[in-house]
């Protein structure tokens, strides 16, 4: 079947299986390999991206269900090698180590400031909950999306 759908701003449309994973078709066919492939079955956030400004996990996202459909992934955020006010913070405050879960962490702090420019610590906290860190542990990652809702839109 053909699915169309916008990524990253762009029309895409692609030959897709019907029980084929949004995941894969992101990562093997349109070659944005940001999301990645953690738990398989939703609850490590490692594959998030934005659907139609919600964040969703990939890895249990029939992409069939995506037609017609918008989806931001890491590749699309910044504006070329401008990063988003999100992705700098976390270079500032070295929110990242392995950078395994760092695309999904990265793109939850960008949703819920894009729905909430004024929230606050635990509404980032919550909106993090669906992404696992094995590596820096949380403080760094909601001080870097507290810090760059003072700078979205700068």
């Amino acid at each position: 079947m053909t699915l169309n759908m916008v990524v990253n701003r762009k029309p895409v449309s692609v030959e897709i299986e019907p029980y084929a994973r949004l995941l894969d078709v992101l990562r093997t066919q349109l070659k944005l390999t940001g999301a990645k492939e953690g738990c398989g079955i939703g609850e490590c956030g490692a594959c998030t991206v934005i659907l139609d400004g919600e964040t969703v996990d990939s890895c249990i996202t029939l992409a069939a269900s995506c037609e017609g459909k918008s989806i931001e992934t890491i590749e699309g955020i910044s504006d070329g090698d401008q990063l988003h006010p999100v992705q700098q913070a976390f270079v500032e405050h070295n929110a990242m180590q392995c950078g395994f879960c760092i695309p999904g962490l990265v793109l939850s702090g960008k949703n819920i400031l894009d729905k909430y420019p004024e929230a606050d610590r635990e509404r980032i906290v919550e909106a993090i909950s669906g992404n696992l860190c094995r590596c820096t542990g949380y403080k760094q990652v909601v001080d870097a999306i507290e810090d760059a809702k003072d700078k979205i839109d700068e």
